[in-house]
């Protein structure tokens, strides 16, 4: 990529200041990039999907790889930025200005590898919309996706700790996560007030007999109210205390003790 102008240099022609409003960091080390690109494994001939590239740094990195890139970006003062990396391989990338919120993905990148510094602003709602799909196996292969540390941590926390909650349930339910990577806020253009991390998710099989919507319910309400027993807490589920019962988890333990496993068989027994 020689030919191409350093990152620096595309922001300030292009008067790309970071918005605030959009969730938008820089992420400029080109280094630090191409580790990225490379947790999913080999990208070669493979598509990736990224979500909010901005000025194509991590967008150069999986063209690097040899990935196919699919990329939606809202900020229209980037598209220009993002032209250049068209023409430089052309038919490699493709650029979509609009929300990612309102992507089909099964239909516009079946099959991808979601690779994505995702704006602050929208990353946990394009996460649990990743993960709760009606139908599974998903759309995606494998989910590489940036966060505020604290957010990465709480979609790899385990029972019994500060972070585990909703977000972990859902995302170890259905897929194998882990911590890939973290990075400091230094690395970023402006540096954020706090430290990322690098999340990694590759589906796995789920139980079929569980409904989404009951267990997205059922975590709602039991770590709506973490503090309280779970009769508490979800005693506003019809069939909630009953299959607690039924599955022999004694009503009087708090949300956070109970496994992944745990509540999907809750779920389970709440949907018979």
């Amino acid at each position: 990529m020689s030919e191409l102008p350093p990152l620096r240099t595309v922001i300030a022609r292009h008067g790309l200041d970071a918005s605030k409003a959009l969730g938008q960091n820089f992420l400029l080390d080109e280094q630090l990039l191409d580790r990225i690109a490379r947790i999913p494994g080999s990208l070669s001939g493979e598509t990736a999907y990224e979500v909010g590239p901005g000025p194509g740094g991590l967008t150069r990195a999986l063209m690097r790889a040899g990935a196919d890139v699919v990329a939606v970006e809202r900020d229209r003062r980037c598209i220009p930025a993002l032209a250049e990396l068209e023409t430089w391989k052309p038919g490699v990338l493709r650029v979509i200005e609009g929300d990612a919120l309102e992507v089909d993905e099964p239909k516009t990148v079946p099959g991808a590898h979601v690779v994505a510094n995702l704006p602050y602003n929208v990353g946990t709602a394009l996460l649990v919309r990743w993960l709760t799909t009606a139908d599974w196996a998903p759309w995606w292969k494998s989910l590489t996706l940036m966060f505020q540390k604290e957010v990465a941590e709480r979609v790899v926390a385990k029972p019994g700790t500060g972070a585990y909650g909703r977000l972990a349930v859902l995302s170890q339910w259905r897929s194998d996560a882990r911590l890939a990577m973290t990075v400091h806020r230094s690395a970023f253009t402006p540096p954020p007030k706090v430290m990322s991390a690098v999340v990694h998710l590759t589906p796995r099989a789920a139980p079929a007999e569980v409904s989404v919507k009951t267990l997205e319910a059922l975590t709602a309400a039991a770590f709506g109210q973490r503090r309280k027993m779970l009769r508490q807490s979800v005693k506003g589920l019809p069939g909630a205390i009953e299959a607690l019962e039924a599955v022999g988890i004694e009503p009087t333990r708090r949300a956070e003790t109970l496994s992944v496993e745990e509540f999907v068989a809750v779920a389970h027994a709440m949907r018979r």
